[in-house]
């Protein structure tokens, strides 16, 4: 039967529990595994950690890059429904915004393989990317906004550049045990402040 649905993707409220867990298993597993050993370690490796067999998981990915888009997709989603909590949880809006962008670069630095795998596939990854821009965007949006309406933060920041310029910080940390991303970032943020009134 055939479905308007994204690879990867289950039809809206076609999937019985179990496999909505069993997926939900596989996605968590693959995106530790993909950490520690990169996109292409073995599904065997994902399989045993997810706790599901080899047929399951090629049941609801059946390539590689289905799977690699969807923990992508997953990733993305994680990120943009903290971004809510962490404003209603957090003792200002810049400290939302700044755990936020700890996450954000959390994505960014562990998930350094997941874009060079689907860039063979173009189609696929100007989708995805498009999906990230648009899901994430409008929250760092979101989270600016309450930090200049606080008076944490001063006016002007647009999302697109401080989400770039964080990327920008974070290329090439696999390769150099020297260079920290996060403590530039932390340098960038607080060059966002509100200096105090005197």
């Amino acid at each position: 039967m055939a479905t308007d649905s994204p690879a990867g993707e289950p039809p809206p409220g076609g999937q019985r529990v179990d496999a909505r867990r069993n997926r939900q298993a596989v996605l968590d597993a693959a995106a530790e595994v993909f950490v520690t050993s990169g996109v292409d370690a073995p599904i065997r490796r994902i399989a045993a950690r997810a706790g599901v067999g080899m047929a399951t998981i090629y049941r609801h990915f059946p390539t590689r890059a289905d799977l690699v888009t969807a923990v992508y997709r997953h990733q993305i989603e994680a990120c943009a429904e903290a971004g809510p909590r962490l404003l209603a949880e957090a003792d200002s809006p810049f400290d939302a915004l700044r755990r936020w962008i700890d996450l954000f670069v959390d994505f960014l630095v562990t998930k350094h393989g997941l874009a060079d795998a689907l860039r063979s596939e173009d189609d696929r990854f100007a989708a995805l990317h498009s999906y990230f821009l648009d899901r994430l965007l409008p929250v760092c949006g979101q989270l600016l906004d309450a930090a200049v309406e606080a008076g944490d933060i001063e006016a002007g920041t647009r999302p697109y550049e401080l989400m770039r310029g964080i990327g920008n910080l974070c290329i090439g940390h696999e390769n150099d045990p020297r260079y920290d991303p996060r403590r530039l970032i932390a340098l960038l943020l607080q060059g966002l402040r509100q200096p105090p009134a005197p």
